[in-house]
């Protein structure tokens, strides 16, 4: 199993996604920025890399979100998530096909890794 960090970066009512990248697994589908733990490293300090490398921000990582698993995935996933509590400038998309704040409201499962759908349902419920 491999664990993963996501972003629950939140403003006014929505959320940031990011689409993955075609050729990739899950190529095409939204996501939660975030990406895998090296060694040695917190979840909050990845999840603090993961931004910087992907989006060019330097966030202030805050509360743990929630937890999510996709068993299915290939290595398995273990996806833990973080409230983004602001971060010096604006993510810009570097890895990713494209970046989007998406309405709480509107998120839709069909369109998310499976991993991320679970942290979709708990902010739909009004965790945002």
């Amino acid at each position: 199993m491999i664990i993963v960090t996501a972003a629950i970066w939140c403003e006014a009512g929505r959320v940031l996604l990011a689409r993955r990248r075609a050729g990739r697994p899950h190529g095409g589908r939204w996501e939660f920025p975030g990406g895998k733990l090296r060694p040695g490293e917190t979840p909050r300090e990845a999840l603090a890399r993961e931004l910087r490398e992907e989006l060019g921000v330097e966030a202030r990582v805050g509360a743990f979100f929630g937890e999510s698993r996709d068993a299915a995935s290939r290595p398995p996933i273990r996806l833990l998530a973080y409230r983004i509590d602001g971060a010096d400038g604006r993510p810009r998309c570097l890895d990713h096909a494209e970046l989007r704040w998406v309405p709480v409201a509107e998120l839709d499962d069909e369109l998310l890794c499976p991993a991320d759908r679970r942290l979709a349902a708990l902010l739909r419920q009004g965790a945002a």
